[in-house]
């Protein structure tokens, strides 16, 4: 969830760097590698094997995948096979993104899982990594686990611990990693993006050695308050219906939390010692309890540092015009900026463990 770069809290450029987040151990330049259907196959390239180093991980990336769409001056991701994200991929979006890694490492209380991982943990896959700083921050706090993280834009850091590593991949396709490889599959924020939450969740089961670990982070876009104060008159109220429908349109559900995907689908797909956890995120500093304030003011800033990005995808989609879409923000901004309006969105965490037989 993330106005306009405009805005009067809007931050200057790159305001939050990875360094700024955790402290690194040695970094290396980034390579980015095309994945699974993102693979464009050369003329003297033979790929017998879905499952070959050649068709998971060697593939440079191309021209086509930097060939971003343009709507109305921001960026998104190319068009690459069935792969959608509403989200723009541009500067502004991106320090939005990294500002939400922060205000989610503050739900955890400065951890990055809920998953009962080993020390000495192996093998990590960061699915829909976005800007990296998740995958990059598990790879500084475990430095002996590789760490791999995908997705559909290369928009990760240049420069990266030397046990992290980025692919270009959809992850609504079929997978290319070979069965029984990863220790621990980390999938975060992935709503309104996969047109089939069933088909992911068997994928990752594969991926994942037995006695491996899946951890799936999603959130709401409804905004709702205990006290009446987003009442059905506001423009917060009118968010998450804004996006329930564009989500519709899209093919992509934005309602994962309130109807039980996550849990559904895990234990769907054979998961086992499944366990689930429900967060209030604030947006603003209203509430009480300082980490609470503490991580409503980063949600604001993150939300005024992009909310034209945010909105923008979805209200082409339905037919908004864009003076349309700068008005629904900016009724948006001033609700968000009111100390007597007590929104909050919910998230939910399960995790759950792959058969070790």
């Amino acid at each position: 969830m993330a106005a306009d770069s405009t805005d009067e809290n809007a931050l200057p450029a790159r305001a939050i760097q990875p360094e700024d987040v955790c402290g690194h151990s040695p970094l290396r330049a980034s390579t980015f590698k095309l994945t699974g259907s993102l693979l464009q196959q050369s003329d003297h390239d033979e790929f017998d094997d879905p499952y070959s180093d050649d068709a998971s991980s060697t593939a440079s990336v191309s021209a086509s995948i930097l060939e971003y769409r343009t709507i109305n001056g921001r960026t998104y991701h190319s068009n690459q096979g069935n792969a959608e994200y509403w989200g723009a991929n541009d500067e502004p979006q991106n320090e939005a993104l990294d500002i939400i890694h922060h205000v989610l490492t503050l739900l955890l209380d400065g951890k990055l899982h809920r998953a009962p991982i080993d020390s000495d943990i192996q093998k990590v896959l960061d699915v829909g990594t976005g800007t990296g700083l998740w995958a990059i921050d598990f790879g500084d706090t475990y430095p002996n686990a590789e760490v791999i993280g995908t997705d559909l834009s290369p928009i990760q850091p240049s420069w990266v611990p030397p046990n992290v590593s980025f692919q270009i991949d959809d992850c609504t396709q079929r997978w290319t990693f070979r069965p029984n490889t990863f220790d621990f599959i980390h999938i975060r924020w992935l709503f309104g993006s996969i047109v089939d939450w069933d088909e992911l969740y068997r994928e990752a089961f594969a991926a994942l050695k037995p006695g491996g670990w899946i951890e799936s982070h999603e959130a709401s876009t409804q905004f709702r308050s205990d006290d009446g104060t987003v009442s059905e008159q506001t423009a917060m109220a009118q968010f998450g219906k804004f996006f329930a429908e564009g989500g519709e349109k899209l093919g992509r559900s934005m309602t994962i939390v309130e109807d039980g995907v996550q849990r559904r689908g895990i234990e769907a797909a054979g998961f086992e010692n499944i366990h689930e956890e429900n967060f209030k995120s604030p947006l603003g500093s209203w509430p009480a309890d300082p980490k609470m304030k503490e991580m409503g003011k980063y949600q604001h800033l993150a939300t005024a540092n992009d909310l034209t990005g945010t909105l923008l995808y979805m209200g082409n989609l339905m037919g908004w015009q864009p003076e349309e879409i700068q008005i629904y923000a900016a009724k948006l901004r001033n609700e968000f900026k009111n100390p007597k309006i007590h929104g909050y969105y919910m998230q939910k965490i399960v995790w759950a463990q792959k058969p070790r037989k």
